[in-house]
């Protein structure tokens, strides 16, 4: 079991958890109640952490992904010695204290992802564990390796639950993500009842079909048994590894084994009860016994020996290796080599043009080699998404003998591979993108079509939450997308997602639109980018004629004006429909009507402007104003105002060819132009 100072840490972490939702009447104390050995035996005898340096390159990733269990986060992170103070642990889940209610990244040094939504931390484990075998292949070499840390995580019965964690678990076992371990709080109880209510499957075999090596500690509150279990998991380099900790919610606690314990403070009476069951002294509270923490403060001394150890390799390394170390350095620094850019293309004028898309593909890999941190992948769609990577390799284990290994982008496969194959599974292929920005040293995409952007949601908000540069490419991005009917015909998917803060959305009119598109997605710091692009073909403008699309830096910007620039009316567009409004606008000016074309492909990057420029753009004075877009017009009326319009779509779609659908919808040039008209007489 434990000797008399291990439970006595143990106990520290319980009570320190106990009193902060105390307290703070407020929070979860079931699980650091019943969590605490698991997590004790993890943080002292086998993670690899500097709590000096939280972002030191080569330590283990920690995600509580039953991020509701935060105090025990917080308590460890106090009593191992990073930058949180007994007062941060006295002001849980207060205003402007770094003990939020759930652990947010960025937020409270040590935490390594923002969890709370469920099964999105272990999916965002998968992607770290996925970025630390992408990142030791691509840069370790013989008698050199500079990368080499695990990630742990601790999940609950909801993250195993929840679909997320299902396809990412899938992904992780067909991965071989051997450096990956989860421990699991097998507590038997969920928020509102027992789990033989809801969640009566064999786990262990539901993981070891995944491709997973399962271990079950049937005792939680066995400290030698959790030990030996997560020396077993260490020792299988090929499987991830699902330990199933048999514990108890609310542990001495007159609530143990009841779902009244997950989520509700327990009550000034049985606190007292739980310490006096557990022999812990009923007062003071946030009592840490010297001993425990001078025990637990060890691993300041284990940290810096360990980043010590690794600085030394690092400059053995860089010394054998020195263009590969800085490559490394500023790819771990997130920063972009010079002219990084230099090889995007720019695209000549042309009527016929090409689908966005296509381009953005033609854009992707002209810069690729540039970018090394720039990995990703689509749902199962790259022949549709044109995202793949030529000839940089598809991340995979090693093949059976036999098995064809050329790849998909002609590359083959290897570990150190650059085009990550997601599958169906595109929830988890957005969260793996999340901990693959939060591990770092990537700048990582992910692509399939804006439809699909519902299933991947939940994780584009906790990108933006937590200020992660990812870039979402999402193509078939209107119902232009034609014969495959609504259910694959984006209508609403855009509103829904400029409402999120913290995330950039563009939609580029035209090929070089879109090369600016990807230079803004690629320098972007601190925020997820969106990217939608056209299935259909749209016209490459003339930029001799019409505006620099540098201009899409600014989120909107004046693609064509009236002769003397005082127009009497603005059509503004996005994506495919920007050609639209320069026919139409053609039209509008051979009757004599002075009209201004604005390019707004991102409201996000417009609304960033100083607002003299955006009364530049968009003159108050000009109230006849039209916005063209193939979606819901919600939101447009802000740019407009109350006396402009909206072309958009607020129903579903059909299927039929694009042509037609544009045509039966309203997208023409005669229908611009007659609505155009009917605002300058009214």
């Amino acid at each position: 079991m434990s000797n008399d100072l291990d439970q006595q840490c143990i106990d520290t972490l319980r009570f320190l958890s106990v009193d902060m939702v105390q307290h703070a009447n407020s929070g979860h104390p079931g699980l650091p109640l019943g969590a605490a050995p698991m997590a004790y035996v993890l943080w002292t005898r086998h993670m690899k952490y500097n709590p000096a340096n939280p972002q030191w390159t080569d330590r283990d990733r920690f995600v509580l992904s039953a991020g509701h269990g935060s105090a025990l986060l917080y308590s460890l992170l106090f009593a191992t010695g990073y930058d949180l103070s007994l007062d941060d642990i006295k002001h849980f889940r207060q205003w402007g204290s770094k003990t939020a209610g759930h652990p947010e990244y960025g937020h409270t040094p040590g935490v390594e992802v923002t969890t709370g939504p469920l099964g999105q931390g272990l999916a965002n484990a998968v992607g770290m564990a996925l970025g630390e075998a992408q990142l030791a292949a691509s840069t370790n070499r013989d008698g050199h390796t500079v990368i080499d840390h695990r990630t742990w995580a601790i999940v609950s019965d909801g993250d195993l639950m929840e679909g997320v964690a299902s396809e990412a678990a899938s992904l992780a076992g067909h991965l071989k993500l051997g450096k990956l371990v989860c421990l699991y709080d097998d507590n038997y109880v969920t928020l509102s009842a027992g789990t033989d209510m809801t969640f009566s499957e064999d786990r262990a075999k539901r993981f070891e079909a995944y491709g997973w090596q399962t271990i079950t500690v049937p005792d939680g509150n066995d400290v030698a048994a959790i030990d030996n279990a997560l020396k077993a998991a260490c020792a299988d380099t090929e499987r991830p590894t699902l330990i199933l900790v048999r514990t108890h919610i609310g542990f001495g606690s007159p609530e143990q084994d009841s779902y009244k314990a997950h989520g509700s403070p327990l009550g000034t009476e049985d606190v007292a009860k739980t310490k006096q069951n557990l022999g812990w002294p009923t007062e003071p509270d946030f009592l840490v016994p010297e001993p425990a923490l001078a025990h637990m403060r060890q691993a300041r001394d284990r940290g810096a020996k360990a980043e010590a150890d690794w600085l030394s390799r690092m400059d053995g390394y860089s010394k054998a290796f020195p263009d590969e170390a800085k490559a490394l350095d500023r790819r771990l620094r997130a920063e972009l080599a010079p002219n990084w850019d230099a090889d995007i293309p720019t695209f000549p004028a042309d009527a016929k043009g090409m689908a966005t898309r296509v381009a953005g593909g033609k854009i992707m890999n002209a810069f690729a080699a540039a970018v090394p941190a720039l990995c990703g992948g689509s749902a199962d769609l790259d022949p549709s998404t044109h995202t793949a990577l030529k000839g940089l390799g598809d991340f995979n284990p090693a093949p059976t003998p036999g098995e064809d290994t050329e790849g998909s982008d002609g590359g083959g496969w290897s570990r150190a591979g650059r085009n990550f194959h997601y599958g169906v599974r595109e929830h988890a292929m957005a969260a793996i993108s999340n901990g693959l920005a939060a591990h770092g040293g990537f700048i990582p995409f992910d692509a399939t079509f804006l439809i699909f952007s519902d299933y991947m949601r939940p994780a584009i908000r906790l990108a933006a939450l937590m200020g992660l540069h990812v870039v979402h490419v999402f193509t078939h991005d209107s119902v232009a997308l034609g014969e495959d009917g609504p259910t694959h015909q984006p209508v609403e998917q855009l509103a829904s997602l400029r409402a999120i803060p913290n995330l950039t959305v563009i939609r580029p009119g035209d090929a070089n639109e879109t090369a600016v598109a990807w230079k803004v997605a690629v320098e972007t710091r601190h925020a997820p980018v969106l990217l939608a692009l056209t299935r259909q073909n749209v016209p490459t403008l003339d930029r001799q004629r019409y505006a620099s699309a540098d201009g899409l830096r600014k989120g909107a910007y004046v693609l064509s004006d009236a002769k003397d620039g005082k127009p009497a009316l603005i059509l503004i567009g996005t994506g495919s429909e920007v050609g639209l409004i320069l026919q139409a606008a053609e039209k509008l000016q051979a009757e004599g009507i002075a009209v201004r074309c604005v390019s707004m492909p991102s409201w996000e990057l417009f609304d960033a402007q100083p607002q003299s420029y955006r009364d530049e753009v968009l003159p108050p004075a000009v109230h006849a104003r039209l916005a063209v877009e193939l979606g819901s017009p919600q939101g447009w009326h802000r740019y407009v105002g109350d006396r402009g319009g909206v072309l958009g779509i607020d129903h579903f779609g059909a299927s039929a060819p694009a042509d037609v659908l544009l045509r039966e919808f309203g997208f023409t040039v005669d229908n611009v132009v007659a609505r155009a008209k009917a605002l300058l007489q009214g």
